[in-house]
């Protein structure tokens, strides 16, 4: 098959297979695939505005019974001590977000087997009666498997119990690579792919606000990378089809290996800026029923964040006033929200405020 047909297939959002996207990736030349997933987006999301959002992760613990070996954040990896935050650490965070202009916190912990579902319940209720006008982008589909284990009941039970307390949105974390002789070798503990998938079709089906993710560049195959995203086109299919609420955005990030343990067991390089742009283009080409493709400056930095806007992506995510787990590994890219609109701009587009529900600021 030819490229050209393939780039005409892709303009026309047409859902292309595993080997065609496989042809994608080996054959195209980058400038080619990122001209065809800017059209792509355009078409889609026809204006030259570029989104972004002001929130702050909030760790509640990093206490994590998961262990996973590409983490370089719980306790166990040793790089930061065991904590808990406390009433008073998230009264101080919230303040200070609130007065930079921002209503969200990202609220993640991990699999704590100290936290009961009434411990998570009455958290959200105190956070939501102290800080009333801020939301809860809270915890994600493994957390939830490992709450309703840990509380002998439903995911769904765990969900609904977490919305009647404040939960306002589910992130898509833990996805990582959605195959299971991944997840077997680098978080053998937690959720399987099966039940994050069923998780975010149970939040689609309250009308939960959720996202897609996926962390690449380590043990996973090319194959396996592409089949993640299908898996993420097809749930997303499904509930378009039956009427839940679809995912609203993707968001790829590099592995960030430094200080962990997979990296010393794989032979771990990092991924370049090359191959960021060349994943972000693929995704878009494929995803086109999930709006939103977003940049990733964290783990990439500005400059190929930047390129990735004329290749498929049309969010910079949030400027992270507070951002723990990346970090953990080294990785230092910082953003304020004069810098976020000044990249937006130089890189040629109209820099668009944003809340987690991607409505206008």
């Amino acid at each position: 098959m030819l490229l050209s047909e393939l780039y005409q297939r892709a303009e026309a959002l047409e859902a292309l297979n595993l080997t065609e996207a496989l042809l994608l990736w080996n054959e195209a030349p980058l400038d080619e695939l990122m001209a065809v997933a800017h059209k792509v987006r355009m078409r889609l999301l026809p204006e030259r505005i570029v989104t972004w959002q002001i929130d702050r992760n909030i760790n509640i613990t990093n206490a994590c019974a998961a262990g996973c070996l590409f983490c370089g954040f719980h306790a166990g990896a040793g790089n930061v001590p065991l904590f808990t935050t406390t009433k008073e650490a998230y009264r101080t965070k919230i303040t200070e977000l609130l007065a930079k202009g921002g209503d969200q916190i990202l609220l993640q912990g991990g699999l704590d087997p100290r936290m009961t579902l009434e411990g998570y319940e009455g958290l959200f209720r105190w956070l939501k009666q102290e800080f009333p006008t801020v939301k809860l982008h809270a915890l994600g589909p493994p957390e939830i498997v490992f709450i309703a284990h840990q509380a002998h009941c439903s995911t769904q039970e765990v969900l609904e119990r977490l919305v009647a307390a404040g939960l306002d949105s589910l992130p898509g974390a833990g996805a990582e690579i959605l195959n299971e002789r991944v997840r077997k070798k680098i978080s053998p503990r937690k959720a399987t792919a099966a039940q994050w998938v069923a998780v975010m079709r149970e939040a689609q089906s309250m009308g939960l606000l959720t996202s897609a993710t996926m962390m690449y560049g380590h043990v996973e195959t090319l194959e396996e990378r592409i089949e993640h995203l299908l898996l993420l086109r097809d749930l997303q299919a499904e509930s378009l089809r039956v009427g839940r609420r679809a995912f609203l955005a993707f968001i790829a990030w590099p592995y960030q290996g430094n200080g962990t343990r997979l990296a010393k067991m794989i032979d771990y390089k990092p991924t370049t800026g090359t191959e960021h742009l060349r994943l972000v283009a693929l995704a878009r080409i494929l995803l086109t029923n999930i709006l939103h493709i977003q940049a990733s400056w964290l783990t990439v930095g500005h400059e190929i964040a930047a390129l990735s806007l004329w290749g498929g992506a049309d969010d910079m995510g949030s400027i992270m006033i507070e951002e723990n787990v990346v970090s953990a590994t080294g990785t230092e890219h910082k953003m304020d929200a004069e810098g976020m609109r000044a990249l937006i701009r130089n890189a040629g587009f109209e820099p668009v405020r944003r809340n987690q529900a991607y409505e206008r600021v």
